[in-house]
């Protein structure tokens, strides 16, 4: 049924923006294929998962209106406190149990569960069950990639490390901003 689901909202979305985006092409993809890449390591965030894949942007499908990717994230993985200033966002958690904030507010999502959060909303997850979340994001609009390819390489290349400097310019580049780099209030 989760399964069924997450293909229903998937075709959706890709019927409605292929619509929409003039040159836009058809992309089929199974689990594992995609733009598979390795985040750099951090020294100042923690980073849910090394490794995720880019199924939709613009380089691959000419969308002008959606990205969608995929990662796996272990057990007591965290994906840092942030806001995305463009884009509204979709995550789809296939397994696994999240703790989810989104500004002040604190959700556990399990396993089938859909969170939903509009551009400026302050989010943050941690991963809290046994098992590993599989988790999707969709976001509205393509900018936020920009932030993860820039903090990340090709599947098969030695990542390393980034620096604060270079982490807060792919946060420009990809629109967003985490709390973790913004300044401090004097």
């Amino acid at each position: 049924m989760k399964k069924i689901i997450l293909l229903i909202v998937v075709t959706l979305l890709a019927v409605i923006c292929y619509a929409q985006s003039q040159g836009a092409k058809t992309v089929v993809l199974e689990k594992n294929e995609g733009e598979a890449r390795v985040r750099r390591p951090l020294g100042m965030l923690p980073i849910p998962t090394v490794e995720f894949i880019l199924k939709v942007t613009p380089e691959n499908s000419g969308s002008k209106h959606l990205v969608l990717g995929t990662e796996d994230i272990p057990p007591g993985g965290v994906i840092p406190k942030h806001k995305h200033l463009e884009q509204d966002e979709i995550l789809l958690v296939q397994t696994g149990t999240a703790h989810v904030t989104l500004d002040d507010k604190e959700y556990d999502v399990h396993a089938g569960g859909t969170v939903f959060f509009p551009a400026q909303t302050w989010v943050s997850l941690k991963n809290i069950g046994t098992d590993s979340i599989s988790l999707v994001f969709i976001f509205s609009a393509p900018g936020f990639e920009r932030n993860m390819r820039c903090g990340s390489v090709p599947a098969g290349q030695t990542a390393p490390p980034i620096n604060a400097h270079e982490l807060k310019a792919c946060a420009h580049e990809g629109r967003v901003e985490f709390e973790a780099l913004a300044p401090v209030e004097k």
